[in-house]
């Protein structure tokens, strides 16, 4: 470990640029008098190109189960349509309506669900998919050699107001706002949480540089734990009070395909396809052109720590290094029934995305609880559905970090979580139910 170098002080400091991280330094760049008060830190260098929020597209949607977050939705997507920052700089929005089609496993009441909210609040525009030839040829023929049986694929629906973003470029470009009305943005990978008589004073990164604060809020996504658990031991947190009960660190497989321009001619205007709780297939960039599959069955890494806790972090290999058996899982499970003339292709490359996962799929906005880290604050639990939020999560970040409510609902939806979660989660398919060690056969050197 390299020897301390001498500290940089701030009002506030943020660990993490990615969508929370992000949102919040945008957020707080309007409102604070100073915001060269305000400070960034993240392992990548300035503009945030690292964390899964800046993967190279992601859904955008307002579909929930639930009115609390169909509404979260709604507003975040009028800023996606309207907001000034959330364009390039050729001015073309960062937001694509493609539209999704999801297609619902036999017996899955999620679809009515979603469609029963989209009527109560008066903003349905979806309508029924037949699972038929018709189907098949719609799209160019995107659906033409598509599975429906196996899974069973009984029904399905079409919304034409869903769609994608250009995720890292988004991300890029909002803390580039920030950044230009005066926020900091350092470079560093933090190891450890440096804790005082009066909380916690501050940071040191792993090249020996400490950065101090009177407010540090955590964005640190799935790395949460890791970075918790050596102060939670020294305060003698029991088990059950962690961090880790909180958020849990899991993991996705998602594969890239380059296309030709002939392909990415006839894929552009193509909509996102949800296949069962099998997956997704998202349209390709314009900068990127790859068509990319996720595969949604998730996983935890799980370790023991020194004083026995069990965690789950992100393995110390390249996000890239994905297993042989991972890797024909996903095809098997997505690729191949979904569009399976790429199942034979060679990919572009393979990624492990890693995000925090709270039990109820609710994110985890709020101070820390215990006494002595009360200048801790917490904006973590993407829960693998929180992307579409970069707009508009910041606002309320930074509520939480002035000490004002956000309402009953938000503010006990997103606080500390107990451990009984009523009723059913967020985003139920990807809670995870396997460990990494069991698909890394056949690992990559």
């Amino acid at each position: 470990m390299a020897l301390p170098h001498a500290a940089a002080r701030s009002d506030i400091l943020i660990i993490g640029a990615g969508i929370f991280g992000t949102s919040t330094a945008y957020h707080l760049s309007l409102e604070n008098a100073d915001p060269s008060s305000i400070t960034v830190l993240d392992r990548s260098p300035f503009p945030p190109h690292h964390a899964a929020s800046t993967d190279i597209n992601k859904i955008v949607r307002a579909d929930y189960s639930t009115p609390f977050y169909m509404d979260l939705a709604y507003e975040a997507i009028h800023a996606w349509k309207t907001w000034p920052v959330l364009q390039g700089k050729d001015g073309q929005r960062f937001f694509h309506e493609s539209g999704w089609v999801m297609l619902s496993d036999k017996g899955s009441d999620l679809a009515e669900r979603i469609r029963a909210n989209l009527r109560a609040r008066g903003s349905d525009s979806t309508s029924d998919i037949e699972i038929d030839g018709n189907l098949r040829e719609r799209w160019d023929g995107l659906l033409r050699e598509t599975s429906f049986d196996d899974p069973k694929i009984e029904k399905g629906y079409w919304n034409p107001e869903a769609g994608w973003a250009d995720a890292g470029d988004a991300v890029a470009m909002m803390m580039e706002d920030a950044v230009g009305r005066g926020v900091k943005y350092e470079c560093g990978d933090v190891e450890l949480l440096l804790l005082s008589e009066n909380g916690i004073k501050g940071v040191q990164t792993q090249d020996g540089k400490i950065y101090e604060a009177d407010k540090i809020l955590l964005a640190t996504g799935a790395w949460t734990s890791q970075l918790l658990c050596e102060v939670e031991g020294i305060l003698n947190i029991k088990d059950r009070d962690t961090i880790e009960k909180q958020v849990t660190a899991a993991g996705v497989c998602v594969v890239h395909y380059g296309l030709n321009d002939e392909e990415y001619e006839r894929l552009k205007d193509m909509p996102v396809i949800v296949y069962g709780d099998r997956g997704e297939v998202l349209p390709p960039p314009n900068g990127s052109r790859m068509l990319k599959f996720t595969n949604a069955r998730s996983f935890t890494n799980t370790i023991r720590t020194a004083d026995r806790h069990r965690l789950s972090i992100p393995p110390e290999t390249t996000q890239t290094n994905v297993s042989s058996h991972l890797q024909s899982e996903t095809l098997e499970s997505i690729v191949s029934k979904t569009i399976p003339s790429f199942a034979s292709r060679d990919p572009e490359y393979w990624r492990l995305c890693w995000d925090a996962i709270t039990p109820s799929q609710d994110q985890l906005i709020t101070q820390h609880p215990h006494p002595q880290l009360n200048n801790l604050y917490l904006a973590v639990g993407g829960s693998f559905h929180s992307w579409k939020f970069l707009p508009t999560v910041g606002k309320y970040v930074v509520n939480v970090l002035n000490g004002i409510s956000n309402g009953e609902e938000k503010d006990g939806r997103w606080g500390w979580k107990d451990e009984n979660t009523p009723g059913r989660g967020a985003h139920e398919k990807v809670v995870p139910k396997r460990e990494l060690n069991e698909l890394n056969i056949g690992t990559p050197s």
